[in-house]
């Protein structure tokens, strides 16, 4: 299984969704809490390209957000890309 790295914030409702369904799936994942760390933050922006979180990586694909996670699990595309 590829290692999923979010960067996160604890107050994020978008962030506790995308935890929650990579969770439901028995997903390990690295997370990487950004608040009150401007330099977790500044490197989160400079690999994203993104000051939103969450940013989510699955091995070294970008996947972005939470909208883009769940779009890839309703086409059913999420379990390829976790085991490629």
């Amino acid at each position: 299984m590829q290692a999923v790295v979010i960067y996160s914030s604890d107050w994020c409702p978008y962030c506790i969704r995308a935890k929650q369904l990579l969770t439901s799936k028995g997903v390990n994942f690295n997370e990487i809490r950004v608040d009150g760390q401007p330099d977790l933050r500044a490197e989160m922006t400079r690999k994203a390209g993104r000051t939103s979180v969450p940013q989510i990586w699955i091995g070294d694909t970008h996947v972005g957000g939470c909208d883009e996670l769940h779009a890839l699990e309703r086409s059913g595309k999420l379990d390829a890309l976790l085991q490629a």
